[in-house]
């Protein structure tokens, strides 16, 4: 693999300062041949302003320009903020959006806290576009359970047969004092994301020592099959462990006979792609010493990850004051250092012809963009075909 070309999606240097942190970036492919790449925009990181923006391609990621639809980031009369977003098209021309509300109706509440480990209350909204994202229709809320506070996990999956599922993974909710166990779910729609079912558990720890956060999945060579893959963090050791993976399909019960797995490879989120040739990719962040986000590639199905066919796609120099990396973090200190953070968030979307493009945000704690990589696979295949 090598890396052909890079640059931005979006470039927030020189912008006006309440959109100066682009963050959280999702790609998209379209029918068309377009590429639609959704993002977070403010003045912080998960900022009480935070709002979604787009941008669009039509020569393959190479440039990038910014489509006009905006939000109002005030849902149901209640004031808030987004943080992901990701399109899917569920019949050609008709895109669904899927996006991240955060009840921020009280502006002393922060997203995370510390003391009791909760998340602020959250929707999940929907809007349909058939104008390919210029502008949308109004929001609505899909129905998630009333036991936890959600936040997804871009992107979607989509089957050939029309089915979707969408990653969604639960935390406790801000003022809930007792323990509570998050995990890792999808939810399946079979109607193009009118209705869902009830939501699936991907993964989650029996006696909840680990956590598996910020799962990201890519269908997998049969009906309904998909790959998982998680960062994993030892709540008992206070540490990261190695990226795991999960192959399974939504019609196993329960995922029973589908193990977790341990990949060896280093770092936090990991964004699979399936090839045609049967090689696994995975574009993850790690934010150890280099800090980098590197492109990794499995022959054997996500047994083993050589690192002698690891691609560094991108290293970072980390101005931030952070615990993360340290021999110990818990729990409040990741989601501390989650706010500071000022690079991260792969996405993975093929081209063909062997090349797939990868995005990530970039930069400095008060100016981060949306960064583009394109990079051929060594293969001419597109990608896996959709089951």
């Amino acid at each position: 693999m090598f890396l052909e070309h890079s640059g931005l999606v979006f470039d927030a240097s020189g912008r006006p300062a309440e959109e100066r942190v682009a963050v959280f970036g999702s790609l998209s492919a379209l029918d068309s041949g377009s590429l639609l790449c959704g993002f977070q925009l403010g003045r912080h990181k998960n900022g009480p302003e935070s709002a979604l923006r787009f941008c669009r391609s039509d020569d393959g990621g190479t440039t990038w320009q910014e489509l006009p639809a905006r939000f109002d980031t005030t849902y149901a009369g209640v004031s808030g903020f987004f943080t992901m977003s990701t399109i899917v098209e569920v019949v050609p021309g008709k895109l669904l959006l899927l996006a991240n509300w955060w009840d921020h109706s009280d502006p002393e509440r922060p997203l995370f806290d510390p003391d009791t480990e909760g998340i602020l209350h959250s929707r999940q909204l929907r809007a349909y576009s058939t104008d390919e994202g210029r502008s949308w229709s109004c929001w609505e809320e899909i129905p998630t359970p009333d036991f936890a506070a959600f936040g997804s996990c871009p992107p979607v999956l989509t089957w050939s047969d029309g089915t979707l599922a969408y990653p969604l993974e639960n935390h406790k909710r801000f003022d809930d004092l007792e323990p509570a166990p998050s995990g890792a779910w999808l939810l399946v729609s079979h109607d193009g994301g009118r209705t869902f079912d009830d939501p699936l558990l991907v993964a989650r720890h029996p006696q909840d020592k680990v956590n598996y956060w910020d799962q990201r999945l890519c269908i997998g060579p049969g009906r309904g099959e998909f790959i998982a893959m998680f960062w994993t963090h030892d709540r008992q050791q206070k540490k990261d462990l190695a990226v795991h993976l999960r192959r399974a399909s939504i019609y196993d019960d329960g995922f029973g006979k589908a193990p977790i797995t341990a990949t060896g490879i280093p770092g936090q989120i990991a964004a699979p792609l399936l090839l045609e040739d049967g090689r696994l990719l995975a574009f993850v962040v790690n934010r150890g010493k280099p800090a980098t986000m590197t492109l990794w590639q499995s022959k054997d199905g996500g047994v083993s990850w050589p690192l002698a066919d690891a691609l560094v796609v991108y290293t970072h120099e980390e101005h931030s004051q952070l615990s993360h990396g340290a021999d110990k973090s818990d729990y409040a200190q990741v989601w501390e250092d989650i706010g500071k953070w000022s690079f991260g968030h792969p996405s993975i979307c093929p081209l063909g012809e062997g090349r797939v493009l990868l995005t990530f945000y970039a930069g400095t704690p008060d100016c981060m963009s949306i960064h583009w990589a394109r990079v051929n696979t060594g293969s001419r295949n597109r990608s896996a075909p959709r089951p």
